[in-house]
């Protein structure tokens, strides 16, 4: 593990009004979390290739990230490797260095699906702190608006 490189593990966790299908289904249509991702511009589907166990689908995201007053468009490769049942794993790849992985589960719950989401990020040591502030920031959101949609009908 390089010095220069600081890594950071969260948990976040969102209970969805849906069932754990639907919930899954939605999140893994980036066109979807486009909607709800605060960050996210403008996703474009690069591929989606059948495995034995599943899909996976490679993206091109474009994201405007908040520097104080101003704000940087940023874009980046995005794959989600999606088994035909199970955890859905997540990788996001951004310039200079900056790596997140997640594994998101989608639990049934008597009021419809625990939506949880572990990510670990690596960022170079310089941009640490804000990379993962705004990620887990913006990760928040995302869930509660994967919620908010899924009330609203």
């Amino acid at each position: 593990m390089s010095s220069c490189v600081a890594h950071a593990e969260h948990t976040l966790t969102e209970d969805v009004p849906a069932p754990p299908g639907e919930v899954r289904d939605f999140y893994v249509d980036l066109d979807n979390i486009k909607i709800v991702h605060p960050l996210i511009v403008s996703v474009e589907t690069l591929s989606r290739t059948e495995t034995a166990d599943g899909v996976v689908h490679s993206y091109r995201v474009r994201d405007r990230i908040p520097l104080g007053p101003f704000r940087m468009t940023i874009t980046y490769r995005a794959r989600l490797l999606v088994p035909a049942a199970g955890d859905v794993l997540t990788e996001a790849d951004q310039s200079p260095g900056v790596h997140l992985r997640g594994t998101v589960s989608f639990e049934p719950i008597a009021a419809g699906t625990r939506v949880t989401e572990r990510i670990r990020i690596a960022a170079p040591r310089l941009l640490a702190a804000m990379t993962t502030r705004e990620a887990v920031k913006a990760h928040i959101e995302m869930l509660a608006g994967i919620r908010r949609h899924f009330e609203t009908g």
